[in-house]
């Protein structure tokens, strides 16, 4: 009875959460000689421009929510991709850390007044909050877990999609933590075994499904659906099952594996379901030797940069790595990024 329990309530979570429109993925890989990588897919229903930005220490933001927007100065230089160059959701700064945002439909957040008291900062920042303030998970935890400030979501601009995610950070030691706000509340997820996650559902129940599969051998059955139950299934088996190796090349052909092998093929489409989401690029970070490697699904070619030859002291510029138009890049861009005014994110 127990075990029938818990396939019941495993087919209702693999059921709820088969045709959610966004349908991301992310990996943890750890290999020896502290190699750690990264690597992420954006899947999304609707074309999501993606930019690449360079940003120095030493810049000034605020929270862009009105006259209680929390402000900081970033600590650290960072590397970010931009969605419609209002958010960014993807990035590594120059010691190591990696945040990624991934839809989670059952995000919930805190209720926030403009006019009211509490300091508040915009989900466009959120990833770019870790990436200017952090140099480990450890110090992430303990200080979000302080909730100083509310996350403030809104819709995604002319459409009619809400933003709903989750945050998911990792460094070089290969420390891990997933930040979600379920029913209003903050909910962490912080260990180094947390190396696997999907859009959805909420990761404690992702959890769930890890350990159901631990007794199933993954070399004689693994579900081949794009829903986000299965590719946590294959992508937890193949990023443990890829050999483990400090050759860079290696490494890094092995990460990008695993995460084509959960992308959705482009344009695939379920009849019922027109907007099941297409992958719309891929990258993978080498937080040992801070270099971030990027493909999209509509160039022919994996590009690269360089942090190490980036300067990121401060005062330097921002520069920006234009991907519109699907321009193609191959090798090392870090040359290739031209001075520009910095973003503006998306606030209230």
């Amino acid at each position: 009875m127990k075990k029938l329990a818990i396939f019941i309530t495993l087919f209702s979570i693999v059921f709820t959460y088969s045709f959610k429109l966004e349908a991301c993925t992310r990996v943890v890989y750890k290999g020896p000689d502290n190699t750690v990588l990264t690597g992420r897919s954006m899947d999304f229903s609707i074309e999501i421009p993606a930019n690449q930005w360079v940003f120095p220490r030493g810049m000034k933001r605020n929270g862009e929510v009105g006259q209680n927007s929390i402000e900081w100065v970033s600590k650290y230089g960072s590397i970010g991709v931009s969605s419609w160059d209002i958010a960014i959701v993807d990035g590594m700064n120059e010691k190591g850390l990696v945040s990624n945002l991934l839809w989670l439909v059952e995000s919930d957040y805190p209720t926030f007044d403009k006019e009211g008291d509490e300091p508040g900062m915009a989900i466009s920042l959120w990833a770019q909050y870790a990436l200017d303030n952090f140099a480990t998970v450890a110090e992430a935890v303990e200080e979000l877990a302080k909730e100083e400030f509310a996350v403030v979501s809104d819709f995604i601009p002319g459409t009619d999609k809400f933003t709903t995610v989750h945050l998911s950070i990792s460094d070089p030691s290969g420390d891990n933590a997933i930040f979600e706000y379920i029913k209003g509340k903050l909910v962490i997820h912080h260990d180094p075994s947390y190396i696997v996650m999907t859009n959805d559902p909420p990761y404690e129940q992702q959890l769930a499904i890890s350990k159901y599969w631990e007794n199933i051998p993954g070399k004689v059955f693994l579900p081949g659906s794009v829903t986000a139950a299965d590719r946590f299934v294959r992508a937890n088996f193949f990023i443990n099952a890829i050999p483990q190796t400090s050759d860079t090349r290696i490494a890094v052909a092995g990460v990008f594996s695993v995460i084509r092998n959960v992308s959705v093929p482009y344009g695939f489409e379920i009849e019922g379901f027109p907007n099941l989401s297409t992958t719309r690029w891929r990258c993978v970070a080498d937080q040992k030797n801070l270099v971030y490697y990027f493909e999209t699904a509509l160039t022919p070619n994996t590009f690269w940069v360089d942090l190490n030859k980036v300067d990121f002291s401060e005062g330097a510029p921002v520069k920006k790595l234009d991907l519109s138009n699907h321009q193609t890049y191959s090798g090392e861009v870090s040359g290739e990024f031209e001075e520009s005014e910095p973003m503006v994110f998306l606030g209230l």
